[in-house]
């Protein structure tokens, strides 16, 4: 049996308040410690900005060799995968 047309968007939205959610997560951890100052503090902001332009760099990789997937559904479906996979290991990282 096929899934209501809708069930695909449905799970996409509750991906990405997943992912809004495990972020605010993550901006909280990180302001605490920039917060703090220090080498850290350095560090860490070095490797917000490293992360974030990778994390996307690979996403548009994924776009432009196809495979993120051939429907909408399965590209934002994939795009936030890929997202809350990075976010996911920074908040175990930072916490």
């Amino acid at each position: 049996m096929r899934n209501a047309p809708y069930a695909d968007w449905m799970k996409i939205g509750i991906d990405s308040w997943m992912l809004g959610w495990e972020a605010s997560t993550v901006i909280g951890l990180r302001m605490a410690k920039l917060a703090a100052g220090g080498p850290g503090a350095s560090a860490e902001a070095q490797r917000m900005v490293a992360e974030k332009m990778q994390a996307a760099w690979e996403l548009q990789v994924a776009a432009a060799t196809g495979r993120l997937g051939s429907t909408p559904q399965a590209q934002a479906s994939k795009a936030l995968r890929h997202y809350r996979r990075k976010v996911r290991a920074n908040a175990k990282r930072l916490g």
